[in-house]
């Protein structure tokens, strides 16, 4: 009860933020083996008693750091879309404009952090309902990107497509070859106007979800 009573505090708020945020900041560097209790207190400038304090487990701490990254992802990649201009794009163009959304200025140690986490999260249960939403949110975002781009934008075509931009961004993380964005855009865009084709003019981009 202690820790529950203290966590509704504007203290014990902004201490539980600051620990939730060091430790989404450790997991997108080295994955699930960076968060510990000692390295997300020091990340967070408080005593190393602070994590079990507040939270009741590690585990505890790093599905907090889980949501916490798929939301501001989530809100990022929203804020993006909707500044998107609408104008018809090539095949090339909305390739690149998907991976700019999707995978945007990432490293490559970046990105390998990122898909380790999608990987460890399908581990855990009490995980998956999260990314499961993060990956319905972020196709959202791109079906109103590919019909601001005078694409047709089906959700089951643009769930493809998503799926599509993963696993080459992590086929060209694993292959000794070009840089992962360059390998990825190639595979989109021999796929782009299959799952997205570009709409005839006048026609309206199509979304089924209602």
């Amino acid at each position: 009860m202690a820790d529950m009573t203290a966590a509704v505090t504007p203290k014990g708020e902004r201490r539980r933020h600051a620990l939730v945020s060091a430790a989404a900041e450790l997991l997108n560097e080295g994955g699930f083996e960076a968060v510990r209790h000692r390295s997300v207190a020091q990340r967070a400038g408080l005593p190393l008693a602070s994590t079990t304090y507040y939270f009741s487990s590690l585990d505890e701490l790093i599905g907090k750091a889980v949501e916490y990254i798929g939301f501001t992802e989530a809100a990022e990649l929203r804020a993006r879309v909707q500044k998107l201009p609408r104008r018809r794009r090539s095949s090339g163009a909305t390739a690149s404009l998907l991976l700019d959304l999707l995978a945007g200025e990432s490293t490559s140690e970046q990105l390998i952090s990122r898909y380790e986490r999608y990987i460890a999260c399908a581990r855990h249960p009490a995980l998956r309902g999260m990314e499961r939403r993060l990956l319905q949110q972020r196709v959202d975002a791109v079906v109103e990107a590919v019909g601001r781009s005078g694409r047709c934008a089906r959700v089951d075509m643009i769930t493809a497509l998503v799926c599509a931009v993963d696993g080459a961004v992590v086929s060209a993380l694993v292959a000794d070859g070009p840089a992962p964005r360059e390998t990825a855009r190639a595979t989109l865009v021999d796929v782009i106007d299959v799952l997205a084709p570009i709409l005839a003019p006048g026609l309206a981009p199509t979304d089924d979800r209602g």
